[in-house]
């Protein structure tokens, strides 16, 4: 039994993102949020990044400038499936994974996952960019399923995408010598013009394609907008640059088998010219100040 319709596949390929509801079940998604209530309690006794370290020595949760213990301004939690069964069963075995599978299968792993969470007030701004800059593979069969923690709306800081812009190059984020994680202003520009948001309701995911563009605005209202980010690859995609955040569940496979051999798509290890005193593949691995997503 498909979980999408031909019309969702074909669409999904069209524009390179896909709104689908239910992509869990009610009992997940009250986990995953009683967990983040947890957590955002827990920042209010922090100052500065804290929390068990990722598996490259990283502080798990991180804050915006903007946190006090008055008013949290959590952030970011790294690989959360690391730490709590909730958010590991929901990245091997939710309904959003059958959808994955149905994209870019039979035979899937799994990548990295984090949340980007923005709480009432929070400034955290994402310009526009393309995944597949950060994590390039052997082939761009890579679907990042952002699943809705809240309802999200126009107000509070939804994703915003540029449908069909996946069909297109694949943008440099330098300015000059500089990594900013973003597109060049030009680019940005013709984006923010083309983009459409993704909105929904708690329990829904986007599904998009690793290179298409995408970013989003600061969360303006008084409710929060929380995305649980889990990327998966189809089998035979191999990296071709270090997972900018590993997880003790890089690689592993959540539907079908495991692949015998790397798939090479023509072009796929093609990136933009970089500048010659920049290593790509390191500095894509560090922090920007951007919170991608």
């Amino acid at each position: 039994m498909t979980t999408l319709t031909q019309e969702q596949r074909d669409a999904f390929w069209r524009d390179g993102y896909l709104m689908v509801e239910d992509a869990v079940t009610p009992a997940q998604l009250a986990a995953l949020k009683g967990e983040i209530a947890g957590w955002v309690e827990q920042s209010r006794a922090h100052a500065a990044p804290f929390g068990p370290p990722t598996v490259d020595g990283r502080p798990r949760f991180d804050m915006g400038a903007e946190h006090s213990a008055e008013k949290p301004a959590l952030r970011r939690i790294n690989n959360p499936s690391d730490i709590s069964d909730a958010y590991r069963e929901v990245m091997l075995d939710a309904r959003m994974v059958d959808m994955v599978a149905e994209l870019i299968g039979p035979d899937v792993k799994f990548h990295h996952c984090k949340i980007n969470l923005k709480l009432p007030g929070a400034r955290t701004e994402v310009n526009y960019h393309q995944d597949f800059a950060y994590t390039p593979h052997t082939n761009d069969d890579i679907v990042t399923a952002l699943l809705f923690l809240d309802d999200v709306d126009e107000s509070n800081g939804c994703l915003t995408v540029v449908p069909g812009s996946h069909k297109g190059p694949v943008l440099s984020l330098f300015e000059g010598e500089r990594f900013t994680g973003a597109v060049a202003p030009d680019e940005e520009k013709r984006a923010l013009a083309q983009s459409m948001p993704c909105l929904g309701k708690a329990g829904s995911v986007c599904l998009m394609h690793t290179r298409l563009l995408h970013g989003s605005a600061a969360n303006g209202a008084d409710t929060s907008r929380g995305l649980y980010i889990c990327v998966y690859t189809a089998a035979d995609a191999v990296p071709i640059a270090r997972n900018p955040m590993p997880s003790l569940n890089e690689g592993r496979i959540v539907r079908g088998k495991e692949a015998r051999f790397a798939r090479l798509k023509e072009g796929m290890v093609e990136l933009p010219k970089q500048p010659k005193t920049a290593s790509f593949f390191t500095v894509i691995g560090q922090d920007s100040k951007q919170a991608a997503e």
